[in-house]
């Protein structure tokens, strides 16, 4: 079977070269080009390319935010990350990308990176690969740093939601209900997983089940009990457990 192979970057040249190194490959099968990462997110979930050729400096998604919407979608290809700035390297490899082209490249750096992914391609027959790019994935993703994108799959397409946006998440069984503005989405996560992604500063958890953006707080209600009712400036109300109030009064400044 061929080793079904996608390109991406926003520069027409740099596909084009990509491409041109490819045709004489006998072994792979170009499935696809894209020119931003929201492209290349859905083209990878569609194509179920086994390596992809990924630019980093993207406008709106970079090649990592790419890997990270994939990853939260399913399987992970090779990825060859190609770029004309040496200062992502370490993060390149520490996602496990199998290899990092620094434009300018020559035909045979080129070559090389290609045999690199041919090892690790065989590698990932047994399993071997997808388990470590999942693994490292994980440890950038959710309780690792805050992110400022939420990744959503739903209805065959990948949503971007900025954290910022989110008003705030209340617990749904293995899922957790992203409410922004009049939308709301669900995530599969857990509500501890998605206020380890949440910035700390901006989002509070006010009981086991909600997380409130704490810019979208109109006011406090004191209720029965020591409990309060958290008051969103739309109109919401939340209920606030007595075990939370002491935290959330002291980041309010009350």
């Amino acid at each position: 079977m061929k080793i079904r192979t996608l390109i991406v970057d926003d520069e027409p040249l740099a596909r084009e070269r990509l491409r041109n190194l490819l045709e004489g490959e006998a072994d792979l099968e170009v499935v696809g080009e894209c020119g931003d990462g929201h492209e290349a997110v859905a083209a990878t979930m569609r194509e179920q390319p086994d390596l992809v050729f990924l630019d980093i400096q993207m406008p709106e998604l970079d090649g990592f935010g790419v890997l990270e919407a994939v990853a939260a979608g399913g399987k992970v290809p090779a990825i060859v990350f190609v770029t004309a700035y040496n200062q992502h390297a370490v993060r390149a490899f520490e996602v496990h990308a199998v290899d990092y082209l620094l434009k300018p490249f020559d035909r045979q750096r080129f070559a090389l990176a290609l045999s690199r992914a041919r090892v690790r391609l065989e590698q990932a027959q047994s399993g071997e690969l997808n388990e470590k790019l999942t693994a490292l994935l994980a440890e950038m993703r959710p309780e690792a740093r805050a992110s400022d994108r939420l990744v959503i799959k739903t209805g065959g397409k990948v949503l971007f939601v900025k954290a910022a946006d989110v008003d705030w998440v209340e617990a749904a069984d293995n899922y957790v209900n992203l409410h922004v503005g009049k939308e709301s989405h669900m995530l599969r996560e857990t509500m501890a997983s998605i206020e380890g992604r949440l910035a700390s500063a901006q989002f509070m958890r006010i009981s086991r089940s909600t997380i409130v953006n704490l810019e979208r707080i109109k006011e406090l209600q004191p209720m029965f009990h020591g409990d309060y009712v958290v008051i969103l400036r739309d109109g919401t109300r939340l209920s606030l457990s007595r075990g939370y109030r002491d935290k959330l009064q002291e980041l309010l400044g009350k």
